[in-house]
């Protein structure tokens, strides 16, 4: 990732246009000065590069942001004791990244209760009306493009299988919904045969391709809602030696690398960089009492081997 791109606050971004939702006020005797990021993850390549955005909002901006995350997407309690941690230091806001939409809402309420602001990114939060605003990609419209996409390959006709993330996760659960949203209203011809869910586990999710593809020997394709996902996807296609065309979601180098080979058709890539910069800038923008967004579409691209070192690709890409 080149750290050296734009800082741009809303550089492609797009907001939606509902009324704005006016700042949470601060109480006394907490840290103006630190924003607290706890994320989904941390080592990842995703992670990382939410990370570099959101450490150079703090740069611009003049202040502290600190970035934390459990070694997996998986580990609640691990996210849950983060949070715990971050509510001690009483930072000026919270940036969080739910990894169980539904689980999560008693510790952000804690937060509600100190009078610390919460803005939302990545997953966001449904039922709770915590979250001053949700800084995420529009993964319902991002997956009705992947599902586009696949539908062009396959001549709208052909069965298919999705390999899911995460059913807990709002990002699974809309990725999941959009892409079947779009495929049942634009073409009746394919039909979903199955629905794996493996946790980001790489291994899992080849496995149950694999699973798939010899239970569907006419298999046409495959929608992958995570990168981990579309690498497993792709090499379950492989060692089958079946046809499924493969569509994916995200930008590591693996999947880059299977896109550029022909093994992938193409992905969609979010922009976690932007993700990452403007969560910290719209709570930045809570403290400081001005009015945002409910919801903040930090964007989402779709690529191939035939424009993938667009600029504009390159700047969202996290390889």
């Amino acid at each position: 990732m080149n750290l050296s791109r734009r800082h741009a606050l809303a550089a492609g971004l797009t907001l939606i246009p509902i009324a704005g939702v006016a700042a949470c006020s601060r109480s006394e005797g907490g840290d103006n000065k630190t924003i607290a990021v706890v994320a989904k993850g941390y080592a990842s390549p995703f992670w990382a590069t939410v990370k570099a955005g959101a450490e150079a909002a703090g740069k611009d901006l003049g202040i502290t942001v600190t970035f934390n995350g459990p070694d997996t997407e998986t580990d609640v309690p691990r996210q849950n004791d983060q949070l715990q941690q971050a509510l001690v230091k009483r930072p000026a806001a919270l940036v969080f990244a739910a990894l169980d939409s539904d689980a999560q809402g008693t510790v952000l309420q804690q937060f509600a209760d100190a009078s610390i602001p919460v803005v939302a990114f990545d997953s966001g939060v449904p039922g709770s009306d915590i979250p001053v605003s949700t800084v995420a990609t529009d993964n319902k419209a991002a997956a009705a493009e992947a599902a586009t996409r696949l539908s062009e390959q396959l001549n709208a006709t052909g069965k298919v299988a999705i390999i899911c993330h995460s059913q807990t996760s709002l990002t699974g659960q809309d990725r999941e919904q959009g892409f079947r949203e779009w495929i049942t209203a634009n073409a009746p011809g394919i039909t979903i045969v199955d629905v794996q869910y493996n946790n980001s586990d790489q291994a899992i999710a080849q496995q149950q391709t694999a699973a798939i593809i010899q239970a569907n020997a006419d298999l046409a394709g495959i929608f992958a809602t995570d990168d981990d996902g579309a690498v497993a996807a792709a090499q379950a296609v492989q060692t089958a030696g079946a046809s499924a065309k493969v569509v994916g979601f995200d930008s590591g180098k693996p999947q880059m690398d299977l896109i550029t080979s022909g093994a992938i058709t193409g992905s969609v890539t979010q922009n976690p960089y932007q993700m990452g910069y403007q969560a910290v800038t719209t709570a930045k923008q809570v403290v400081d009492g001005e009015t945002v967004e409910k919801f903040i579409d930090s964007g989402y691209y779709w690529y191939d081997a035939t424009n993938m070192q667009d600029p504009e690709i390159q700047e969202a890409v996290y390889d």
